[in-house]
């Protein structure tokens, strides 16, 4: 194999200097952005509360961290004791994903691209590598271009456009405390000397092991290992659902929470687009109504979009399942819960279930005085003394019992304050009824 030559290797080096010359021409010539770009894309928050800022402008003063192009930079102050903010993604990369260039957060929910695209069930995929990011770039250029800029491309264009879990989630309101300056590093080892001219904060540093407090602009862009997502994502797992029952005769939905300015036509006036309403009874002194529909899919439809989010007249109402009146009552027996889903204690001195009455035996003697029943047929034997002055008989003659008995007679049984106290069923049994607590008491204190 023959070597090459110092002046062949020079020459590549050359052409390959040309090249890249020329290529960087190329690109210095090429419009990055094709639109004018007077004015960024943000959401409220980062654009702070106060309307008369001041915000420069450089073009292509940084790339992108997403696509690593040039694209035009904005800085600006959101509001007194705030830290400057600017963009940190080109308005394409923004585009296609419908978020904030600073915080990367959804223009429409305020919520991380994560939690957007699990509540909407949207898988897209950006490609990484240099190559394919860039194929990929330029077909979303061209297709935001063909668009009218109201909706967004790509797969979100396609996807449904709320979503219950987004809805429940969703910030509307600006959060101002998210622009406030970071912590002052030099005041945390207590060798800051500025004092209140610092425009750091003097607080405590939070738990550096939390979660939080790892985030990664790329992670927060591609929808993955973001921490505030799996934070939100964990909320909406444990925040109550409205599940159908499993008895699909049931198309009634309970009203609840009405008062006196909610109508029958107002009710109608909304519940009216999920189907066909057969029914609507309001209860006025309950303060609520019940919605029959006409088929299982329109209750399970209004059931699924009226949850929590019923709002008539300024109040709030509570949208639950209707069941039947055998349910409901076997429900409220068996878990202590009222029609209106409140948990009631039981109530104090009610005496307990009666227990079951005992097996009629004809060969057993009636026992009147509730005595054990070992006992009682000994005790009702035992016939009287004989009255006072005449003698027993002799021995031999005479009823039989007179043989049993010794001189002594036969035990009596105790008295009524020394037996055991039975099971009380009802309050008439108890003993200490009517004041008679404190004689008790004050026998045991004797």
């Amino acid at each position: 194999m023959r070597g090459r030559s110092p002046l062949s290797a020079c020459r590549r080096r050359r052409r390959l200097g040309l090249l890249s010359a020329v290529m960087w021409k190329r690109h210095r010539g090429l419009d990055w952005e094709k639109q004018r770009n007077d004015f960024p894309i943000l959401c409220q928050t980062c654009l702070g509360e106060n309307p008369y800022i001041r915000m420069t402008k450089e073009k292509y003063g940084k790339e992108c961290k997403i696509c690593a192009r040039p694209f035009t930079v904005f800085r600006w102050c959101p509001g007194t004791r705030m830290r400057f903010k600017k963009t940190e993604v080109c308005q394409t990369c923004s585009k296609m994903k419908n978020v904030c260039q600073t915080c990367l957060l959804d223009l429409e929910y305020g919520l991380p691209i994560q939690v957007r695209d699990t509540g909407l069930s949207v898988k897209d995929e950006v490609p990484k590598s240099d190559v394919n990011k860039e194929y990929y770039t330029q077909n979303m250029e061209r297709e935001i271009a063909n668009s009218d800029g109201t909706r967004p491309v790509g797969q979100l264009g396609k996807a449904p456009s709320s979503s219950d879990m987004l809805l429940k989630l969703a910030r509307t309101t600006p959060y101002y405390k998210r622009n406030r300056p970071h912590i002052c590093s030099f005041w945390v080892k207590g060798e800051c000397k500025r004092g209140e001219e610092c425009p750091y904060r003097h607080e405590k540093p939070t738990d550096p092991d939390d979660p939080l407090a790892d985030q990664n602009i790329k992670d927060r862009y591609y929808g993955i290992n973001d921490p505030v997502a799996d934070k939100l994502l964990k909320r909406a797992s444990t925040m109550p659902r409205l599940d159908p029952p499993d008895d699909k005769s049931i198309t009634t939905l309970y009203i609840g929470g009405l008062g006196d300015t909610v109508t029958d036509g107002e009710l109608k006036s909304h519940f009216y687009q999920f189907g066909e309403i057969r029914t609507i009874t309001i209860v006025q002194r309950q303060q609520c109504a019940f919605i029959q529909f006409a088929t299982r899919q329109a209750a399970e439809t209004a059931a699924e979009k009226s949850f929590n989010k019923l709002i008539i007249n300024g109040r709030r109402l509570t949208v639950k399942w209707g069941r039947s009146q055998a349910a409901r009552g076997k429900e409220g027996i068996k878990d202590g819960v009222s029609e209106m889903g409140t948990r009631l204690d039981p109530v104090p001195g009610l005496p307990g279930a009666l227990p079951p009455p005992p097996a009629l035996d004809e060969e057993a003697p009636a026992n009147y005085f509730n005595l054990d029943p070992s006992t009682s047929p000994a005790v009702m034997n035992i016939a009287l003394p004989p009255p006072p002055g005449i003698n027993p008989p002799p021995p031999g003659f005479g009823p039989p019992m007179f043989h049993h008995m010794g001189p002594m007679g036969p035990p009596m049984p105790p008295p009524m304050s020394m037996r055991p106290p039975g099971q009380i069923h009802y309050p008439s049994q108890d003993p200490q009824r009517m004041g008679a607590h404190a004689a008790h008491g004050s026998r045991h204190g004797d």
